[in-house]
């Protein structure tokens, strides 16, 4: 079986980018949140990102998962998976076979905030998994929590992989976490995918990758804009960095003017300068340490009670449970 609910229009979504876009221009300093680089051509670029020698995170994450779900299912007792940011791609699979194989699968929840690709890649699920009830919803789980369709019958476990959850500062990751707890029941599990702290040379590295596929994915949030809002900025214009704050153990990526720059957003009737050298900071991604993040999931109503590596060390995926 397969449904899909729409928590999330086109019209929402043009409001939030209208919105986060107008606020993030003219903050000081300029920010944008992640969420806008995956437009098609963006999307396509992450994916070819996930497959750099630099970029180690999705490997190294699939890795725990191809030596570790069975482990992860048993413990979860989950006879269904809530994925938050879902892509239904082998990480996905990995889990789902897993759990089918030690227990009664019977619901897989895939959130994404588009439409179209969630059910271009939910679908093909309900071919592959007979008699799965696949319940897809269309939503910004920043904010679309309280909205899951959450079963109160046989345990969940709710998954939010790729270290996604580097991409919030601390304030709004708590919060995050605590709306996660507030949705689940007592039982229900959190398998939580965290990059974790190491060389800030390797850091770097991934998210500056000798190639430019990432710096076209940096400057590709320019042409979102551009496209969706009628702006007029010239990516090219835009130097990509990638800085480690040590001080919040976080990489940061930034755009920074190469001259100055007047830009126009004709939707939001907008004009904007950039001084030569002015930077705008398009995302984070915090790295973790486990006793870090063990008292962020206590703070939030979890108690943590599964941590699996990959060999390296690079990558945790934590489980845990709701208190």
């Amino acid at each position: 079986m397969f449904r899909i609910d729409r928590n999330l229009t086109a019209d929402e979504l043009d409001k939030a980018l209208r919105t986060d876009v107008a606020e993030g221009l003219t903050a000081r300093p300029k920010q944008l949140p992640p969420k806008w680089f995956y437009d098609e051509r963006g999307s396509g670029l992450f994916e070819d990102i996930t497959r750099l020698p630099e970029y180690y995170p999705t490997r190294a994450e699939r890795s725990i998962l191809e030596t570790h779900a069975d482990e992860i299912a048993e413990a979860s007792g989950a006879v269904a998976l809530i994925e938050l940011g879902s892509g239904a791609g082998v990480k996905t699979r990995l889990l789902l076979d897993a759990m089918r194989r030690q227990g009664e699968l019977t619901r897989f929840v895939p959130v994404d905030v588009s439409g179209e690709f969630l059910a271009a890649s939910a679908r093909p699920v309900v071919d592959d998994y007979p008699g799965l009830d696949v319940h897809a919803v269309v939503g910004d789980f920043e904010h679309h929590l309280g909205l899951l369709p959450v079963s109160e019958s046989g345990r969940q476990l709710l998954a939010v992989l790729g270290s996604t959850i580097g991409n919030q500062e601390p304030g709004p990751r708590d919060s995050f976490l605590r709306d996660i707890h507030d949705v689940l029941h007592r039982g229900d599990s959190l398998l939580l995918g965290a990059d974790l702290v190491k060389d800030p040379a390797r850091l770097v590295a991934a998210y500056d990758d000798s190639q430019g596929v990432t710096a076209a994915f940096n400057r590709n949030v320019l042409s979102v804009i551009n496209q969706q809002l009628g702006g007029d900025f010239d990516p090219t214009a835009y130097e990509h960095l990638a800085v480690w704050n040590a001080e919040c153990e976080w990489i940061e990526m930034r755009l920074r003017a190469r001259s100055a720059q007047h830009v126009r957003v004709a939707d939001l009737d907008l004009e904007v300068g950039f001084a030569e050298g002015e930077e705008m900071r398009t995302e984070i991604s915090a790295k973790f340490r486990r006793e870090g993040l063990a008292a962020e999931l206590d703070a939030a109503g979890f108690d943590l009670t599964h941590w699996w590596t990959d060999a390296e060390g690079d990558f945790a995926l934590t489980l845990a449970t709701v208190r």
